[in-house]
């Protein structure tokens, strides 16, 4: 039985012509397996190691180099948010941001609440230093948080 469908298999084999060669579709294929399956198992490396030419653990390798993937043992949740640790954002409260908002969900970096809702993360710089402390919510960048107004976000995911 296969993990990846004949769709995403169909999606993988598209980005080939954007590339000089198969083994430069890794990373590509590695996006394309986690935002549809919200986590990249070891069949699917395995799938997708075929599909591209390559060894297993050459894909492996390249999923393990990113914190953005997750395993099937830590699968991503509906929503991702991601604390920066800039020193900005730590200078005005964001390490104590992302405390408060651990202790309150019940969840450490890097895992998902237990409701499936929502994986917390951290990265290093978000680029919005003007605005910090700031987190950011899949694709959207939310500045000069404070623990009530990250939790009545994280509330409405």
């Amino acid at each position: 039985m296969t993990v990846l469908s004949e769709e995403i298999r169909d999606r993988i084999r598209a980005e080939f012509p954007k590339y000089p060669n198969k083994r430069a579709v890794t990373l590509p294929a590695l996006h394309i397996v986690h935002d549809t399956l919200r986590a990249v198992s070891r069949e699917a490396i395995v799938e997708i190691a075929d599909l591209l030419e390559l060894h297993p653990a050459e894909v492996h390798d390249t999923m393990t180099f990113y914190n953005f993937f997750k395993t099937e043992e830590n699968p991503q949740g509906k929503n991702r948010v991601w604390f920066c640790r800039s020193i900005s954002c730590m200078l005005r409260g964001g390490e104590e941001l992302l405390e408060n908002i651990c202790q309150k969900y019940n969840v450490t970096p890097g895992h998902t609440t237990e409701d499936g809702a929502v994986t917390v993360e951290f990265a290093e710089c978000l680029g919005a230093c003007e605005g910090a402390p700031c987190i950011l919510v899949d694709d959207v960048c939310h500045m000069d948080m404070t623990t009530e107004s990250t939790s009545k976000l994280i509330d409405e995911l």
